[in-house]
């Protein structure tokens, strides 16, 4: 049994952490310790991570897009430490897990979309930038838009990605649909979430064609490694 243990701001719905459980293999298991956000402080935060070390979980991940992208990538990398110190388990947050999340399908050119305000939009291009993922486009959409509609409006020829980053709005049951009418992968923030959770314990072969290009089936070879 490998379990994924997510710190989830309250309010964040865990439909979508749900049907990633259900869609992978049957010895996976997401859990989830709600904090009251859309803040968090550094104690309640650790507390958590405790809280899923003594529920047996293997890793623990932030799941907060808009939090752990606004702290800026030295930042974000230092709280991680701090968690895995508190727990004395493996940490990340939603926003590293992006960065390894995009080189993981092959991609170095992103666009990134979703509803967040210009200075949360702002901190997730710097902190892709500072990890060397160079984003050629940013597209801020608010209500309506189903997920392909919203990729297809945020696309762009030269990205070999489409980033949606929100881990509050549930994305998952849309990601091949979204895939096909762009034609290349869609990170969205809860399964690059959980996807952070199983490398950083070093779970191979997790895989679920329904969960789009980041659970595809790979060949050894192109098997992401854990601390890459």
């Amino acid at each position: 049994m490998t379990t994924v243990g997510l710190l989830r701001p309250e309010g964040h719905p865990e439909d979508d952490y749900r049907r990633i459980e259900t869609l992978l293999d049957s010895d996976i298991r997401v859990d989830s310790v709600v904090y009251a956000g859309p803040g968090a402080d550094p104690g309640q935060l650790a507390a958590g991570a405790e809280r899923l070390r003594l529920a047996s979980t293997d890793a623990v991940v932030w799941a907060s897009a808009s939090a752990t992208f606004a702290q800026g990538r030295e930042a974000a990398g230092e709280q991680a430490r701090s968690l895995a110190l508190a727990a004395g388990i493996p940490a990340s947050s939603t926003a590293i897990g992006f960065t390894h999340a995009v080189r993981a399908v092959g991609a170095s050119r992103v666009v990134v979309a979703g509803a967040y305000p210009e200075e949360v939009a702002g901190a997730v291009v710097r902190f892709l930038e500072a990890a060397g993922v160079e984003v050629v486009g940013e597209r801020r959409a608010y209500g309506g838009l189903s997920l392909p509609e919203l990729v297809r409006a945020a696309d762009d020829p030269r990205a070999e990605a489409v980033l949606v980053p929100d881990t509050a709005v549930p994305t998952v049951a849309q990601v091949p649909e979204a895939e096909a009418a762009v034609g290349k992968p869609v990170l969205t923030g809860t399964l690059v979430t959980v996807w952070e959770g199983l490398r950083l314990a070093e779970r191979h072969g997790a895989w679920a064609d329904e969960l789009g290009a980041l659970f595809v089936r790979r060949s050894p070879q192109d098997v992401w490694e854990p601390g890459e």
